[in-house]
């Protein structure tokens, strides 16, 4: 079935993800290279909020939260990096849970009309939260370079 290989993707953005930012320690979580930047644990709540974006968007809701706002605010309250790290492994648990429920037909099921993604199947929110924590990963790296930490290779 398909799903086995999204949740197998998940936990490769998951361990991916996780590697990068093992350098990282709570010292480091109000980190930013220049004010207004998000800080080190906000670009981990960001990535694991997004996360749970696409999925309630895809899956649960099925319409995308456009109150960007919104969601910014409820990010940038995050200061810890343990706290930030612990919702990202949320959001990829929860994902996980969301597509071990669906089948085939729910997958491929295409996203409704709008500004997201519209009229593709649903489980290409997949590929594109991969993409987006991909871009925060990468931004992660150089945050650690900055303090002076250098990151593990993520996919090893």
């Amino acid at each position: 079935m398909q799903k086995e290989g999204l949740i197998k993707e998940l936990d490769s953005v998951n361990t991916f993800f996780k590697n990068t930012i093992d350098c990282l320690t709570e010292e480091d979580s109000k980190f930013t290279p220049k004010e207004g930047m998000f800080t080190v644990s906000q670009q981990i709540a960001h990535a694991a909020q997004t996360i749970d974006w696409f999925m309630d968007g895809a899956f649960v809701s099925n319409s995308f939260d456009m109150n960007f706002d919104k969601l910014e605010d409820e990010m940038k309250n995050v200061t810890s990096l343990e706290e930030a790290k612990t919702s990202f492994e949320k959001a990829v648990n929860n994902a996980k849970e969301i597509l071990a429920r669906l089948n085939d037909e729910e997958l491929a099921k295409p996203l409704p009309e709008g500004p997201i993604m519209a009229g593709v199947p649903r489980f290409a929110v997949i590929g594109a939260l991969a993409d987006h924590t991909a871009h925060h990963r990468g931004a992660l790296a150089v945050y650690a370079r900055l303090v002076g930490k250098e990151p593990k290779m993520p996919y090893s």
